[in-house]
This record gives C-alpha cells, structure tokens and sequence, in this order.
C-alpha cells in the first residue's frame, strides 16, 4: 500500500481521534495534510503538534485567534476557520481521502466539496445522505469518486457485500444495540434526563449521537443512508436490536444464506477499513469471546416505543426533501434535550410535526435541499417555544 494523504474533518471528535490513533500506529501508510475542528482547540493544538498538518481550521476567527496562542513559535502549519477554511481542508491539493466526521448537517457542503476536487471519501458524517443523498451519489460516481462508510454498521455491509454479485442481494439486516433504554418501560420516558440518555451501554460516542441512539433515530439515519450508499429500497433494509453489538450488521441473499461482519465493538476496526480498503491493517485487536458470550441475541424493534425509526422510515419512502427535514428538525430537538429545554418524550414529537408541515420537493437540487434544511429548524425551534409556552401556563 503506497502512502494515502489524508484530510480529517471533526478531527477532535469520536472519530476523528479515533482515525488519528489508527495513523500514528501506521506512519508509513498514512500522512495527515489537514485537520479541521470545531472549538476544541486544545485539542487540536496537540493533535498539529503530533501530526504536523500543512493547514488546521476552526470554526471562527476567535478560535483560529486562541489556536495560534497554543501553538509553539515558527509552528508551520497554517490556521484557517470558518467555512472558507473547511473547504481548504477538504480540497487540499495533495489529499487523497477526506474523512467526513463532522457531526451533522455542517459535514454536507465540505462533503460535496471534497468530492467536486475528486477526493475520495471516508464517510462518518451519516447526515450527508441522509439531506442530500442523491445528489452526493451522483457527483461521487460522475468523478469516479469511492465512498467507504465508516460507520460499523455500513462498513460490515459493505464488507458482506463485497465479492458478490448484486442481483442476488436480498435484503440487509442492520443492527442496533437498542441503546440505554432498550428494556425501559415505555410509560417512564417522560422522567428520562439527559445524563441516562448520554450513558450509552456498548459505545463510546458524542453527545448527539448518543442521544440519537437513546431514540434510536441513529439506526433511522443509518437506514437512509444504507439506501443511497448500496443502492437498495428502504423495504430492503431491516433493522435488527442485537444488545452485543458483535454482529455489525448482515447481508441475505436470494438463497437464504446471510453473511454477517463480526467483531468486537471498536470503531477504530471500520476506520481502518475505510482507510486500507481493500488490504486489512493488523490492529491487534481481539478476536470476540464467543464462548464467554455464551449467546447472541436479537429481537425486533419496538417502533411504537421508538417513533423516532419509524419517521425515519417514512422519511425514507417520500425521499425528496423530506430526510433532510427530518435530520435537521432532529439536531434542533436534540439540541433542546440536552439543554433541558424539552423533554425526552417530546424529540419524535417535534419532528413529526416538522415532517407534516414541510411541503416535499421530490427531486430537489442543493439550494432546495439547502433551503429545506433551514426551513426545518425554524419550524422545529417555534414548535419548542409553544412546547414551553405550555409548561409556563
């Protein structure tokens, strides 16, 4: 494998720190050109230090400003912010892979992007499919552009995919741990508090993320994105609870057999794929206890007890501009939970209200996806309000 040059975007996040701890084990595979953040700037500041980048980005002035201070004097690298600088990042000349970690509708427009410089893409940023799918689909293949899916669940499909041919696909199987409230009765949501909805019981993972997990809104995600990624319809995607998490997700084919990626549940594994593809790096990671588990268990998703899958799914069939609205009312009831502003039964709420007021543009270009996205968040943050004007009375 010859030296890839990569570009990080949410480089101090989950991913992003895990993707830099697969580089440093592989220095002669791997060179880090850019790294992009948010406000952590601590971090980050030791993240150029070790790496070395040629640019790092912020996300304001302020922050570029309180970087440069952490920085040691005659530090090479430059620092960029705002979105001029997270293009730069994505478009640096001698990047070979973007890896789009950015939490969120941010990671759509350095996404595309990357994409329009031929970049080819390590995808963690699931919002990027799931608002504009299509489109990003489409100009990836029209520049020849590969797109690895970093998430496990989407890295085992692919994995189960490959080397097989696709008109005997069937169906996928895509996993879920169930998150933190798997067994929870339905009839205790109301008192769950934001720190319960944080305590994820397999994964290590952001805040958002987590909270999307508790709802399970992040396998809703998973599965629009598993649409637009392998090129299959939402009734072919079927989502299966596995509390383990050592299956990461199966593929079934047209003669009943079903392949399935197993491993530990470590993110650093579909980083490294995503990064080495198709040649395997020794992680020394460890090989499941199967007998020690004693059992693998798997179950059916309660979608009455976790609405927030099945607007997932309706967002799916319409297609259009409906993911996108259905992403961005999301993030703003999310935002809200962890704020305290909302309570936990109250996310699917918002957003299905969001998703029955939006008027679906069923083939939209970027500025409709654009617009919709906007659009969203304002209609979901004045539900918020009325939802707090009512507790006030």
């Amino acid at each position: 494998m010859t030296m890839r040059n990569l570009s990080i975007l949410g480089a101090t996040g989950s991913i992003g720190k895990n993707t830099l701890q697969v580089v440093a084990r592989f220095p002669d595979r791997f060179n880090i050109k850019a790294l992009a953040a948010g406000n952590n700037v601590r971090l980050l500041a030791d993240q150029i230090q070790q790496f070395d980048p040629d640019l790092a980005v912020v996300i304001s002035k302020d922050r570029a400003d309180a970087l440069k201070k952490r920085l040691e004097p005659g530090c090479r690298t430059e620092i960029l912010f705002g979105d001029a600088g997270y293009r730069a990042a994505a478009v640096h000349p001698d990047v070979d892979m973007v890896v789009s970690a950015i939490v969120g509708a941010a990671g759509l427009q350095p996404t595309l992007s990357a994409i329009s410089a031929g970049k080819h893409i390590a995808l963690a940023n699931k919002e990027t499919l799931v608002m504009a799918g299509d489109i990003v689909m489409q100009q990836a293949a029209a520049r020849n552009v590969s797109i690895l899916p970093v998430d496990s669940e989407h890295s085992a499909i692919f994995q189960c995919l490959s080397g097989n041919r696709k008109k005997d696909f069937q169906k996928i199987l895509l996993t879920a741990s169930g998150g933190p409230f798997r067994n929870l009765p339905q009839d205790q949501f109301a008192a769950v508090t934001p720190e319960k909805a944080l305590a994820h019981p397999t994964w290590n993972m952001g805040r958002k993320i987590s909270i999307d997990s508790a709802t399970l809104m992040n396998k809703g995600l998973e599965v629009i994105e598993a649409k637009h990624l392998f090129g299959v319809s939402c009734g072919q995607i079927e989502v299966v609870i596995h509390p383990e998490s050592i299956v990461h997700s199966m593929v079934a084919y047209v003669d009943g057999t079903v392949m399935a990626q197993m491993g530990t549940p470590d993110m650093k594994g579909a980083i490294a794929c995503a990064l080495s593809w198709p040649e395997r790096l020794p992680l020394d990671m460890p090989v499941p206890d199967f007998a020690g588990l004693g059992a693998l268990t798997f179950a059916r998703p309660d979608m009455e007890k976790f609405p927030c899958l099945a607007h997932a799914y309706a967002a799916c069939e319409t297609g259009g501009t409906l993911p996108c609205v259905l992403n961005a009312a999301n993030e703003v009831a999310v935002a809200a939970f962890l704020n305290q502003a909302i309570a936990f039964v109250q996310i699917p709420e918002i957003i299905f209200q969001t998703m029955e007021a939006h008027q679906v543009v069923h083939t939209p270009e970027i500025n409709d996806i654009l617009d919709a996205d906007q659009w969203a968040r304002k209609t979901a943050e004045n539900l918020i309000n009325l939802f707090q004007e009512k507790m006030d009375q």
